[in-house]
């Protein structure tokens, strides 16, 4: 299968292009350089070159701070939304398959109840989140063939993520306040391309939710076993000697450009329901991605 994969410098897209190669099928990676997504023209002739079996598209603007400036809200709202539409309109034409990645910044984040895929109670609360649920609806609406798989706190060998900013602050500052209050579960991007090959294989189409396994945790709890398992690996500077972390609610963290949903925990029961295998836990994925790093 040929499969076209955007957002090739992301985390994710390097991941899901070498999961594609690992399993010979031939995967396309372009980023803004081989096709701007913001531009009709140049998405069109960037897919009918590729000519591809299915679309992966990982491409999206995730600052989700810096979305909220005035200045950038235009350009988020073309790459997250009008991108994604472009995107989906060509694969209509050329009767492919696509599979968008988006987040569960497109609920509100109240509650404990774990979202379900299918719910359609969307009331996004930053800009980032408004502009991922625009692609969302312009795929489903557009589409017959597409796989909309929502994500969270994701942390993969390319870019930043919570897990390097922790390891970078926890070697300079004696210590860290982290947010305890806002609950959901990590995404290895590494595990999550396997499921995504896994999915792109299949024609059983329609909305996931996909994180690792290994149940629901605050920011706070993510850095404690962040911090124990590099110690576990040897790296000294992390024991609670040189470094204290202490919860903290989002109110008394301060104020942050975004709001962001407290309530992240994703319901992914619909992926064994259809055949799917589920990621290994956070704390596996953790222990393999400090090992790859540190």
């Amino acid at each position: 299968m040929k499969v076209l994969v955007t957002g090739v410098k992301g985390q994710l897209g390097h991941d899901v292009v070498n999961e594609l190669i690992k399993r010979n099928h031939e995967a396309i990676g372009v980023d803004i350089e081989e096709m701007d997504i913001t531009d009709y023209q140049s998405v069109e002739s960037g897919i009918k070159k590729a000519n591809p079996d299915a679309v992966i598209h990982c491409a999206a603007w995730t600052a989700v701070d810096a979305a909220e400036d005035e200045d950038r809200k235009e350009t988020v709202h073309l790459v997250n939304a009008i991108g994604t539409k472009y995107i989906a309109s060509v694969c209509k034409e050329l009767d492919i398959k696509m599979m968008y990645l988006s987040t569960d910044y497109v609920f509100d984040g109240q509650g404990t109840n774990p979202w379900q895929p299918d719910c359609k109670d969307y009331k996004p609360l930053n800009v980032y989140g408004k502009s991922k649920l625009e692609g969302e609806l312009a795929v489903s609406d557009l589409l017959k063939k597409y796989f909309i798989v929502r994500i969270a706190w994701v942390f993969g060998k390319n870019g930043n993520n919570f897990i390097k900013t922790m390891l970078k602050l926890g070697k300079t500052h004696n210590t860290l306040t982290v947010v305890s209050d806002q609950i959901g579960t990590p995404t290895y991007t590494y595990d999550l391309a396997r499921l995504l090959v896994d999915m792109i294989e299949t024609d059983h189409y329609g909305y996931y939710h996909a994180t690792n396994e290994g149940g629901y945790i605050s920011w706070y709890d993510f850095a404690k076993e962040i911090f124990h398992q590099a110690v576990e690996l040897g790296h000294t500077e992390y024991t609670k000697e040189h470094l204290t972390v202490s919860p903290v609610t989002t109110a008394g963290y301060g104020i942050s450009k975004a709001t962001r949903p407290y309530n992240s925990r994703l319901d992914k029961s619909k992926l064994i329901e259809n055949g799917f295998t589920p990621l290994p836990t956070w704390q596996d994925a953790l222990n393999r991605y400090l090992k790859e790093i540190l």
